[in-house]
């Protein structure tokens, strides 16, 4: 029964639907309002019309004005475990890239902004739900696929699932991984520091305290900051926590001493590291230079990102079950693995393991594109998961 359903993917109306969900803008806003071709409304209208056209119950929550988190349900007969196929509706900006919402098929590749991180997934999951349905397939659990707000920011959309559902015992999120199954990836907490001075005339910089140079020293005090971090024990599959210095902003003109400075840094951290502990370890590496400067004063503040690390068990059922759906499609071991980014999977409420279509490598570039063979496959692993674990 399961190989008869994977031949039945039509890899043609993949390239449809994928065309069409490229075609419609839902770039993140990041700090900006919301508006036309830069929200997820436009794009969540057109998800939720396809779903219902296949016959699913939908429902949306609205997270903030002109953005939502989207669903649509297949109940089952009962007695299995429900099974979500989640994913982002956002994606980034497209400066540099005039093409990118005409969707280009050649070389055996669908181009265009959104067409691997992560549409192709969403285009994936409807041509399950199609297969399934045309099939007379009943599950024996729930069967939900969710389009999911603000991915590429602050994961407003994840972080309200997590609070508010639906819920589902196992989750899969399309995130493009080269159909490698990744259950575990770092997490990501981004704080500032900021250091305060006296703004004087730069006549007289004797009279003022720099907060520029102030920064400057904190930041040399992190200079050996990734050496300690590569020398504590490694997670076996995240490898060793990092540390960024990202942006810099002080000061207001060239003639004054800048009475302000501000530094965010980036800290990818490990599945059981906290929060408390980074703020501790800044602390203590920034707490010293104050020994010998009694007006020096400064903040941590945040965190400006803040995404948990994410640590499925590799014995988990949903770990297992695409690990061999991807074996048996490919031909080739699983690849199970950490993913590099961070992602929405951590807030979801439940396991969810990341598989998808496509190339991280190629996410955010200004010729993204997904080989269009990978999409015919991981639609055939996500069938062979559902129909393994619920069917």
């Amino acid at each position: 029964m399961i190989e008869t359903l994977m031949q039945e993917v039509s890899e043609d109306l993949l390239v449809d639907s994928l065309s069409n969900m490229v075609s419609i803008q839902s770039v993140n806003p990041f700090d900006e309002a919301a508006r036309p071709g830069h929200r997820e409304q436009e794009f969540a209208e057109y998800f939720v019309t396809q779903m219902q056209a296949l016959g699913l119950e939908t429902d949306t929550r609205e997270l903030v004005p002109g953005r939502a988190n989207v669903w649509g349900r297949l109940r089952g007969t009962g007695g299995g475990p429900a099974i979500m196929l989640a994913g982002h509706m956002d994606t980034v900006g497209v400066p540099g890239y005039p093409t990118a919402f005409t969707p280009k098929v050649a070389d055996g590749r669908l181009h265009g902004r959104g067409s691997c991180d992560m549409k192709a997934a969403l285009a994936c999951y409807l041509e399950v739900v199609r297969v399934l349905r045309d099939a007379g397939v009943s599950l024996k659990g729930d069967l939900i696929v969710a389009g999911v707000a603000d991915e590429e920011h602050l994961m407003i959309g994840s972080k309200d699932w997590g609070r508010n559902g639906p819920h589902a015992d196992f989750g899969i999120i399309g995130e493009p991984t080269e159909l490698a199954v990744c259950p575990a990836h770092k997490g990501q907490y981004c704080l500032f520091v900021r250091t305060f001075g006296k703004a004087v005339h730069s006549s007289v910089p004797h009279l003022g305290e720099n907060a520029i140079e102030r920064m400057a020293r904190i930041i040399n005090a992190f200079a050996d900051y990734n050496d300690e971090l590569a020398r504590r024990p490694a997670h076996p599959m995240c490898g060793h926590g990092t540390f960024n210095v990202g942006v810099i902003s002080g000061g207001s003109i060239s003639s004054a001493v800048p009475d302000f400075c501000q530094l965010e840094v980036d800290r990818r951290i490990l599945p059981g590291e906290t929060r408390e502990r980074i703020v501790e370890e800044y602390t203590a590496r920034i707490e010293p230079l104050t020994a010998d400067d009694p007006g020096f004063r400064y903040e941590i503040v945040g965190g400006s990102i803040d995404t948990p690390a994410l640590d499925v068990p590799l014995d988990s059922p949903i770990v297992t079950a695409l690990a061999h759906a991807a074996e048996t499609v490919t031909g080739a071991p699983a690849e199970v693995k950490a993913l590099a980014a961070a992602t929405d999977a951590p807030n979801m409420g439940f396991p969810s393991v990341l598989c998808g279509p496509g190339s991280i490598a190629q996410a955010h570039t200004t010729d993204e594109y997904v080989a269009i063979d990978q999409l015919t496959k991981a639609t055939q692993i996500y069938l062979h998961t559902i129909m393994s674990m619920t069917g």
